[in-house]
């Protein structure tokens, strides 16, 4: 039996009446490509109000094409910790929801985000095609991902009978920056959906991720007492040094509990070198495998914050928490993932599945009891850097996988109930 013939077999229990519309998915591989190439000349670094302002709108042109308004959902400002310790509000985009048939007994969750990790200053803006690979900026990570997701659910919407699913499309400005802004709605968005899909690039060479470590931001403000180093220098209390001696505490409890990792990012403070620094910001990163491990990890983070503020003459404060909570593989998952490779088959896909250190919105979503694959974008690689490509071929190849998980949930090859009641 030939390959296609193969492929055939498999796809037999979603019907004969999806052929037309793989096919269709096909021929719309290049306007895809297309689309992406262009949302990526639009700058919407997380940090770009304007940029995310334009993107914004050519996104809600974009989701008019869907069976339901769009709505733009204000984000609440976050926190940042300046480089003097002080603590600003920091202004994020808007989201964009779409709600489709609210009402219907099976939810799906569809998630992205329309920044990128560019600002406007940075060299890296325009997109250009390179053989089999789109170059550019947010190509993979995350616009060519937002592309595959509306032609998936166009699709399927062409789907012949009344449909039983419905699905809310979740676009966010900050995800980049950790979703400070968006998580309170995706912690409702995964409370109220059976399943989650999220359209963060698939890997260079197709793999997809299965499950997530969690991720903490953590910014330790010091303040101490400025001194002049020649007339008064035991008068000083150097907020720097209290700061490093902090960094040096927690980089040894690196290799104390399996996959837990403490990295020291940055300290902030001093200046000239004839003052002792009065001011210093320790800024770090923690990534835990699992819950228990995170509360392990905040515990030993608060007793070294503690600790030093109980110096004398320094004072700390400590911002910041876990903002992605661990994504386990776990049953719910692990039926995801099957679905994932069912469908990848009825494509001739033999689709493989890694664990990641790296976060995004599937953390959410699973935190709030949504199983969910959360790499269904276009395959590619060079995240957050001037190499950032997608490849060409995949994303008519994903659309086709999007809209296979989506119709087999539909017609009850996929049965939901084996995910949440």
């Amino acid at each position: 039996m030939s390959a296609d013939n193969l492929e055939a077999k498999a796809r037999a229990a979603w019907g004969a009446d999806i052929e037309p519309l793989l096919e269709r998915l096909d021929g719309e591989g290049e306007g895809l490509v297309a689309r992406a190439e262009s949302w990526s000349t639009i700058n919407s670094g997380s940090f770009e109000l304007p940029g995310l302002a334009a993107m914004r709108v050519t996104l809600l042109d974009t989701v008019s094409e869907l069976p339901a308004p769009p709505e733009v959902v204000d984000l609440q400002p976050s926190q940042r910790v300046r480089p003097d310790g002080e603590v600003i509000d920091v202004q994020h985009g808007a989201s964009i929801r779409v709600r489709v048939r609210p009402d219907a007994p099976i939810q799906v969750a569809l998630t992205g985000h329309y920044d990128t990790v560019f600002p406007a200053s940075h060299p890296f803006q325009a997109p250009w095609r390179e053989g089999e690979m789109l170059r550019g900026p947010g190509v993979a990570d995350m616009k060519g991902g937002i592309a595959v997701m509306l032609a998936a659910l166009k699709a399927f919407e062409r789907l012949p009978g009344e449909k039983r699913i419905g699905y809310e499309v979740l676009l966010s400005p900050d995800e980049e920056i950790g979703s400070m802004g968006s998580a309170p709605l995706l912690a409702e968005l995964g409370k109220r959906a059976h399943l989650g899909l999220t359209y963060e690039p698939a890997m260079a060479d197709g793999a997809l991720v299965d499950q997530r470590k969690g991720s903490a931001n953590f910014h330790l403000a010091v303040r101490g007492r400025a001194a002049h180093v020649g007339r008064a220098f035991s008068d000083g209390r150097n907020a720097v040094l209290a700061a490093a001696d902090a960094a040096m505490s927690l980089n040894r409890l690196n290799g104390q509990r399996d996959g837990v990792t403490f990295n020291i990012g940055a300290i902030d403070g001093g200046g000239a070198v004839n003052v002792v620094p009065e001011r210093a910001v320790l800024r770090f990163n923690i990534r835990v495998p699992d819950a228990e491990s995170a509360i392990w990890a905040e515990a030993e983070v608060r007793r070294i914050a503690r600790e030093t503020g109980e110096r004398d003459g320094i004072d700390a404060h400590l911002h910041g928490g876990f903002t992605r909570p661990p994504k386990p593989l776990n049953d719910q998952q692990r039926t995801m993932v099957a679905w994932t490779r069912q469908a990848g088959s009825a494509l001739g896909l033999d689709l493989q599945f890694r664990p990641s250190g790296g976060v995004c919105e599937g953390n959410n979503l699973a935190a709030a009891g949504c199983p969910n694959i959360d790499t269904l974008g276009p395959c590619g690689g060079g995240l957050h850097s001037d190499e950032e490509f997608a490849v060409i071929s995949s994303f008519a190849e994903r659309a086709k996988l999007s809209f296979l998980l989506l119709a087999g949930v539909e017609r009850g090859v996929f049965d939901v109930r084996s995910l949440r009641s």
